[in-house]
């Protein structure tokens, strides 16, 4: 029994340590941000920098002091319903399209309800040990652990979002200064192959994950290449200055109303300079287009169009992960997340948590496709094999990148 509390205290010690570190982290983002900065709204798709940092706090507050505090009561009742996002269990919620209109609480009261939760999440958390392995004590660490790994997403959509927002301001604002650097020249893209074969799909079993990443389950796939790199922006100038924004033949029907619609012709942070030179929008600023650096912010749209322009196509989830897995790619995380050609839809044998928190991801697989990798914004430790994220077809405000594959039949 000893051994058992002893490696119990290790384990919340251990997750006590990253949970401060992942909420001081989060307050940290937000620094180099005005007043202003934190409370506007760009998008629909996108929220305030201070409601992500509210609403973090409330998932804490909501499904874990909420239910395992001792005398629990809300740090402000209002705030129940000002930041849940789209948890329908847990009751009402403030229209996403409108986050931006609240100007209140201010920034410094949505700190001061971060400190607060903060120290009774820790006290709770440093109680662990004195319930032993109970079950109690091991279903708050799953949660607190839930927690943590949907604070980094956050973290992440704090950046994109943030970049949005900036991008909209005829200033071109930098959020921070970032060093000058250019991608190194890169040769052409190897096309790593693959045989056909069954592969295991999934986490498996070690560390966290989310619940769309289970059941570990079985995929045949054809013989497949993956190509070694991800596409660069001099090569998707080259799709541009081609006419792919202007062929139909290239794009899928409803991405070709959507480009019609929306009178696109370009990526979303690229610009023409006075002298018809391409720049592009980054988090330090307007800078010249570095033609060598992965592309990124495409949607799924422009991805698949780009790759039947360039004789290839998308990869399916499945083709990705059975070929990162074994194979010498490069560029697999860090840099860019890469659309696969795979709706989002539940693994065979998934099953939802009971309850509101059951509502994390199962609702939303439906009209999304499915991104692999990881960004250079997704945070340290964030990246796995396994991961699945997913975004409607026309998303392109998130670090999103292509990656090609082609058939070997």
């Amino acid at each position: 029994m000893q051994t058992q509390i002893e490696a119990l205290l290790a384990v919340s010690t251990s997750l006590l340590q990253r949970f401060h570190a992942t909420r001081k982290r989060t307050v940290s983002l937000a620094k180099p941000l005005s007043e202003e900065d934190c409370c506007v709204q760009s998008m629909p798709d996108a929220s305030p920098i201070k409601w992500h940092m509210a609403h973090t706090t409330w998932f804490f507050e909501t499904f874990i002091l909420e239910h395992f505090e001792k005398g629990f009561r809300p740090y402000h009742q209002a705030f129940r319903v000002l930041f849940n996002s789209y948890y329908n269990g847990v009751g009402e919620k403030h229209p996403r399209a409108q986050r931006g209109v609240l100007t209140r609480p201010s920034t410094d009261e949505v700190l001061a309800y971060r400190h607060n939760v903060d120290a009774r999440i820790g006290l709770l958390l440093e109680g662990l040990v004195r319930d032993g392995a109970s079950e109690t004590s091991q279903t708050v660490a799953r949660l607190v652990e839930l927690g943590v790994q949907h604070e980094q997403q956050h973290q992440e959509l704090m950046m994109t979002d943030v970049k949005h927002l900036l991008a909209q301001n005829p200033l071109f604002p930098a959020y921070v200064p970032e060093p000058e650097h250019r991608a190194e020249k890169v040769s052409a893209a190897a096309w790593i192959p693959v045989d056909a074969g069954v592969v295991e799909i999934g986490h498996d079993g070690a560390g966290f994950c989310f619940d769309n990443e289970l059941p570990r389950h079985r995929q045949f796939v054809e013989a497949f290449s993956l190509a070694s790199r991800l596409v660069t922006n001099g090569e998707y100038a080259a799709f541009i200055a081609d006419g792919g924004y202007r062929n139909p033949t290239l794009w899928l029907s409803e991405g070709w109303d959507w480009v019609q619609r929306e009178k696109l012709a370009a990526p979303i942070y690229w610009h023409r300079n006075e002298t018809g030179a391409w720049q592009e929008y980054a988090l330090g600023g307007l800078k010249s287009l570095d033609m060598h650096a992965p592309l990124m912010h495409i949607s799924y749209f422009e991805a698949d169009a780009y790759a039947h322009w360039a004789g290839a196509r998308l990869p399916t989830e499945f083709e990705w992960e059975a070929a990162v897995r074994q194979s010498g790619l490069t560029q697999v995380f860090g840099v860019a997340w890469q659309w696969t050609s795979s709706g989002y839809a539940p693994y065979p044998g998934f099953v939802a948590a009971e309850g509101a928190i059951g509502e994390y991801n199962g609702k939303f697989m439906v009209n999304q496709y499915v991104l692999r990798g990881s960004s250079c914004v997704t945070p340290d430790g964030h990246a796995r094999f396994s991961y699945r994220n997913f975004f409607p077809a026309s998303a392109r405000w998130q670090f999103s990148g292509v990656r090609l594959a082609k058939s070997l039949q």
